[in-house]
């Protein structure tokens, strides 16, 4: 694994002076929209999609400096170490290679010394194989049913990217078995879920990197004596449980034979792992050849990453712009807005993708970032939101930027109902950015009969302020290469704005306080005694009180 230097302060080089002073004087978003060929200088293709990036507040200059940042923090040159042995994660001194599992057959890529690509496509056969077994009835439950359910337990990583691609591709499923996703540790999803399910006709993906999440080894636990109870024996598990993991010693002792284990490594983060054997549910769900496929796009989307020139680089032209938007332009969120029912888990997905990975307040050298970092980054489907929170976004005070994603093409036959959903779409990306101000408004009202004094009274009320940067992403259609190709297009995103801040978008040490804390008020709950008055804080040691209180003093009541 080779090292790299600790990158310099970019808030500190001449780029970020010159974006610094360019800010004030971009023109606002009307009049740059006016600029003849916009759309055409503004439109970057990419496998399977295309970005308008027509209505981003920059200018050619500021893109020019931006590039230039680029350059200066070592963005541009730092994409072809995604693609070979590298340590983009000094902190957990691990490779990060998620392209290599969508990576050729022939491809060389050495972690180590030891070149990764055997062992990933022998495991990636190996989980399609099983899949095809389980959608074809040759693996079977112990009493010889064909399996119809499959319920995956993982939670963030090992969820939130499955489910997506799922849900995603659904609209074009084959005959397959029914996926369900239990994530939380809420007994509610339990409660609800397992009393559906024929435990002889269910199978049960225990999807866990360390095998010792706290959340997935509860629920994982929970399905396991349910399947008990339900008449199951103990040699029957290996019939309905299989599971993925780093940790294969961990997953063994759960009763699980080596057959019924599929490998993760650990140079594949949670969060960029849904092309490996974490992507199980997709290939049992939608089989084999539609999860190769989006392997495929995956991989079309990676080539395009490293290979394109930057000013025409997808994945690198978004990264410029969200850092354009959050740190010189001011805004404080991005709406990412999906126009399809269908992408309706990706906003939850991206989430983790860019909050996991780029909320982070200290440079890969361990000092602290000069600059904001990190994007909140929420949404929801249109046109819903817009009967919901666009009001918000429309009058609002609070600064944002959006991505609109937008299928060209859907596997329907409704048109009309499409037709509509893209007129939707492209007239909120429209209200955006031109707003509408006040002298239009009174003079629509007077059009419309309203006489001078009532208008200029409620023309206040219904100014659209507009400016909003947003960024349109056109898919080709919901197939499984789009797919794969949007989300490689947004891990790419990700890698590229945290080298431009100078941060490691591979760990996640924000995460570890809440488990540890989390571990100790559980220890209150159920043992009370010397273990609630350990807790440090008075009004957690309180909330204990309440909560034993409510459910009948179980546990801690004497304390």
């Amino acid at each position: 694994m080779t090292e790299y230097a600790a990158r310099p302060d970019p808030t500190a080089g001449a780029a970020w002076a010159r974006l610094t002073e360019l800010a004030p004087k971009v023109p606002g978003l009307r009049d740059l929209l006016a600029e003849p060929g916009r759309f055409a200088a503004m439109r970057v293709d990419a496998p399977h999609l295309a970005l308008d990036l027509s209505r981003q507040r920059w200018t050619d200059a500021v893109r020019a400096a931006l590039l230039d940042l680029a350059t200066e923090t070592g963005t541009t040159d730092a994409r072809a170490e995604l693609f070979r042995g590298n340590a983009l994660n000094p902190t957990e001194r691990r490779a990060v290679l998620h392209t290599a599992l969508r990576a050729p057959a022939d491809a060389v890529i050495e972690v180590d010394g030891t070149n990764v690509m055997p062992a990933v496509h022998e495991a990636l056969d190996r989980m399609l194989a099983f899949a095809e077994d389980v959608r074809e009835g040759r693996w079977r439950g112990a009493g010889g049913a064909p399996i119809e359910h499959v319920v995956n337990i993982g939670i963030g990583g090992s969820a939130l990217g499955p489910a997506l691609v799922c849900e995603a591709l659904e609209p074009s499923a084959t005959p397959g078995p029914t996926v369900h996703f239990l994530a939380n540790v809420d007994g509610h999803e339990v409660h609800s879920l397992l009393p559906t399910l024929p435990p002889e006709r269910t199978l049960f993906v225990i999807a866990s990197k360390s095998f010792g999440t706290l959340e997935t080894k509860v629920n994982a636990e929970t399905a396991r004596s349910w399947f008990l109870e339900r008449g199951g024996r103990v040699e029957d598990i290996a019939r309905h449980f299989v599971a993925v993991s780093t940790n294969l010693d961990a997953a063994g002792a759960f009763g699980l034979p080596a057959e019924n284990l599929f490998p993760l490594w650990d140079w594949v983060g949670g969060r960029y792992s849904l092309w490996s054997p974490i992507g199980l549910p997709i290939a049992l769900r939608h089989g084999a050849a539609a999860f190769r496929r989006l392997l495929a796009g995956a991989r079309a989307m990676d080539e395009h990453f490293r290979d394109a020139p930057p000013e025409a680089n997808a994945p690198l032209q978004l990264a410029l712009a969200e850092t354009w938007n959050t740190n010189f332009l001011g805004c404080e969120s991005l709406a990412l807005l999906p126009y399809t029912s269908a992408l309706a888990r990706l906003p939850d997905y991206l989430q983790q993708l860019e909050m996991e990975s780029n909320g982070k307040g200290v440079r890969d050298d361990g000092h602290p970032v000069a600059a904001r970092t990190g994007t909140i980054l929420w949404g929801n489907v249109g046109t819903t939101g817009q009967h919901a929170y666009h009001q918000l976004l429309h009058q609002g005070t609070q600064p944002f930027s959006a991505e609109f994603v937008l299928p060209l093409r859907m596997g329907h036959r409704h048109d009309d109902h499409h037709e509509w959903l893209v007129a939707h779409c492209f007239a909120q990306a429209e209200a955006f950015a031109h707003g509408r101000d006040e002298t239009e408004v009174r003079a629509a009202l007077e059009a419309g009969g309203t006489n001078a004094e009532d208008a200029a009274r409620a023309a206040p009320h219904r100014v659209l302020p507009g400016d909003h940067p947003s960024t349109l992403v056109l898919l080709e259609d919901l197939s499984p290469e789009s797919l794969g190709a949007l989300v490689a297009l947004h891990e790419h995103k990700v890698f590229a704005q945290g080298r431009l801040w100078g941060i490691n978008s591979f760990d996640q040490w924000g995460v570890e306080l809440g488990k540890v804390l989390g571990d100790r008020i559980h220890g209150a709950l159920t043992r009370g005694g010397d273990a609630l008055e350990a807790l440090p804080d008075a009004t957690t040691r309180e909330l204990v009180r309440v909560f034993l209180d409510a459910r009948g003093g179980r546990g801690a009541a004497e304390t």
